[in-house]
């Protein structure tokens, strides 16, 4: 084999090797060095299995409606005179087969949830769109500014208080929604606790703060309960299979 090859692949590798071992020694975030953290997960609850919204909600849950202000109150209620004069019929920009992303994925029944433990993440798996959402509890915070990368579920950070995961997440894309026609910011900010209910192990319950000084008159609460099953899986969403509505010119989505 050619010499100089080979003294280029040294080289490459010792440049690897030497990124990899800055990377651990910097930061040693279990999410991204999980060996020697798996013990760890036996103390955190048992969220095994899949959950289900519970829909309707059951009685005495919070779930208020968004109060919005400024051009996000007058925008929306543009969008309801449109529903009504049209009867529902109003353009969509979006394909359909785009998930909601945060906090509408959290509300989105028949398609169940999947929660993953590993060392330093819980990661939510979701049955609609075949999304996931990382939620790092190693101890990082979040970015700055200037790093931060808007997405449709946002960076989550969280940390255990006892059986509940507390969870911090920001930077969202504006084309997500709080409801249908109630968009917001980019200073959306979104607080849950996500826990079982106390005497019912097959009760989860998210209880969400959204805070958006922007577009909301003030803190919008909300709570979604969900129950578990043991003896089924997350199915197979492929979208594209039914996405069958045209787009016109003016890029609107319109009815087959």
């Amino acid at each position: 084999m050619n010499l100089r090859y080979l003294l280029a692949a040294a080289l490459v590798g010792v440049a690897c090797a030497s990124v990899a071992a800055a990377d651990s020694s910097d930061h040693g975030y279990p999410a991204a060095n999980p060996k020697g953290h798996y013990a760890a997960l036996n103390a955190l609850p048992d969220w095994g299995g899949i959950w289900y919204l519970d829909f309707p909600p059951p009685p005495g849950a919070q779930r208020e409606r968004p109060q919005l202000k400024g051009k996000y109150l007058a925008d929306y209620q543009r969008w309801t005179q449109e529903v009504k004069a049209t009867h529902g019929n109003v353009p969509h920009y979006a394909s359909y087969c785009q998930p909601p992303g945060m906090p509408g994925i959290m509300g989105v029944g028949q398609y169940p949830i999947e929660f993953l433990f590993t060392p330093g993440r819980v990661t939510m798996h979701f049955e609609a769109w075949m999304q996931w959402r990382n939620i790092f509890t190693d101890g990082r915070k979040h970015p700055d500014a200037d790093d931060l990368d808007d997405t449709f579920y946002g960076n989550s950070i969280g940390h255990w208080e006892g059986g509940t995961l507390v969870v911090d997440t920001i930077g969202f894309k504006t084309a997500t929604q709080l409801g249908m026609g109630m968009e917001h910011s980019d200073q959306m900010h979104i607080i849950e606790h996500i826990h079982l209910k106390q005497g019912d192990p097959n009760t989860l319950i998210d209880e969400m703060t959204v805070e958006d000084p922007v577009a909301l008159a003030k803190p919008w609460h909300s709570t979604y309960t969900y129950h578990r099953s043991r003896t089924q899986n997350l199915l197979e969403f492929i979208c594209d299979e039914n996405n069958r509505n045209p787009v016109n010119a003016q890029g609107q989505t319109e009815f087959n």
